[in-house]
């Protein structure tokens, strides 16, 4: 079964409202049962931790009230790089899970009233695996629904979901990971007024206010802002980073994607060309 990804428009740690632009990576899950044993193989990056797949298997079983298998075998392939701000937990989660589900319905017809209540899940999975700093619930829809969506965390609720036009968006990601328990909230914290008043301005502009977020989340974070001013200089329709980083997003019109990976100095960078959904 499969998830997607998603950018940040506006980080939910400073005020508890967070939004999110849907782009086409995908986390892929297959589950199936048999044997004594339980594996789980995480194909694109083989030495990530497994405690969150696990726990995700767990508690699908348990939502629906049944007993875990003895054994099962859990494999995931993602096109979205781990730890790096691009909603690779929440995109995974809501992955196994529908593969787990997928499973329940064939063997006991047994199912999710609806897509929300698969989502919850994922975040509750994603809180108690503690790779959330606020149980991410809009990346979570980001990544599912598509589409800009903004929510509140604090109640999880959604408060707004649109579509968007597709446009081209390009991905920096260094090297290092950046692992949720390091973030300083205070930090964020301390950002909470600047960051609430984004919130009116994405309803309108959620490009606009993408590039500010991503001022704010530099800040926050104690490190450089300077490829996003480059890329804004350059054209682009946004560029900051996303979710706690480090990984940049650049947003630039349908088509103009490799133009800005050519002209953009992004040493010490992987790039991926992706577009919005």
């Amino acid at each position: 079964m499969m998830s997607h990804g998603a950018i940040t428009v506006i980080n939910a740690i400073p005020c508890g409202i967070g939004a999110t632009v849907g782009i086409d990576l995908s986390t892929r899950s297959e589950f199936n049962v048999s044997g004594s044993e339980r594996s789980v193989i995480i194909a694109n990056d083989p030495n990530e931790d497994t405690n969150m797949a696990r726990i995700c298997v767990k508690n699908t079983f348990g939502y629906f009230d049944l007993k875990e298998p003895e054994g099962w075998s859990l494999t995931v392939d993602s096109d979205i790089p781990v730890s790096r701000g691009l909603k690779s937990s929440s995109s995974a989660c809501n992955s196994i899970i529908s593969s787990v589900a997928e499973w329940i319905s064939k063997e006991y017809k047994k199912g999710f009233d609806g897509t929300m209540d698969m989502i919850r899940l994922g975040v509750k999975c994603a809180r108690e695996a503690n790779v959330t700093v606020t149980g991410s619930f809009d990346d979570a829809c980001g990544c599912h629904l598509g589409g800009f969506v903004m929510t509140d965390n604090r109640n999880d609720a959604v408060i707004m979901h649109k579509d968007v036009d597709e446009m081209d968006v390009i991905l920096l990601i260094p090297e290092r990971k950046i692992r949720k328990p390091s973030i300083d909230r205070g930090r964020f914290h301390a950002l909470a007024d600047r960051s609430a008043k984004l919130t009116e301005l994405a309803k309108k502009d959620w490009c606009a206010a993408l590039t500010e977020n991503g001022a704010l989340v530099a800040v926050a974070l104690g490190i450089g802002n300077l490829i996003s001013e480059k890329a804004m200089a350059m054209g682009a329709l946004a560029a900051g980073i996303s979710g706690t980083g480090p990984a940049v997003s650049v947003v630039g019109g349908k088509g103009d994607g490799r133009s800005f990976i050519k002209d953009l100095e992004h040493d010490g960078y992987d790039v991926i060309l992706t577009r919005t959904r």
